[in-house]
């Protein structure tokens, strides 16, 4: 009997797919427990309709992500800090810190985890990346002064 899975079923496939399973697992565990429905012409619909908008979410999101991608590449992020004597810092510059530059600066949304950069304890420039989405990132580099 082919049904459509509402949920993950371990063994047989994830949530969402059309899977092949036996008449008497499908009547008796998979649609009493909710976690399968029988394929109809309207279960059918949904299931192309809901891969549809999600291959839509993922066009917007990667043009999104692209468009970030070329405001930030290249760039330089401009972090003020307190220092003392030869230009060490008092404590570091965070990610949180150039997330919010970055934001300020370039008026573009980055998420303080997707920021790679090393410690920043003293003045000076330092590399960084930002990864937007999954294959698209932009470098871009972090200059700390007064």
């Amino acid at each position: 009997m082919k049904v459509i899975l509402k949920q993950d079923v371990k063994g047989l496939g994830k949530a969402g797919q059309m899977v092949n399973a036996s008449d008497g697992y499908a009547r008796n565990f998979l649609l009493p427990k909710g976690l399968a429905a029988p394929v109809t012409a309207q279960a059918m619909a949904e299931m192309k309709n809901r891969e549809a908008s999600d291959r839509h979410r993922i066009e917007v999101e990667t043009q999104a992500a692209k468009d970030a991608a070329a405001i930030l590449e290249g760039k330089t992020v401009k972090v003020s800090a307190k220092a003392g004597q030869g230009g060490r810092l008092f404590g570091s510059v965070t990610a949180k810190e150039i997330a919010e530059q970055i934001r300020a600066q370039f008026s573009v949304d980055v998420e303080k985890r997707k920021l790679s950069v090393e410690d920043i304890k003293q003045y000076g420039t330092y590399p960084a990346e930002v990864r937007l989405y999954p294959g698209i990132s932009a470098q871009l580099f972090v200059m700390v002064g007064e």
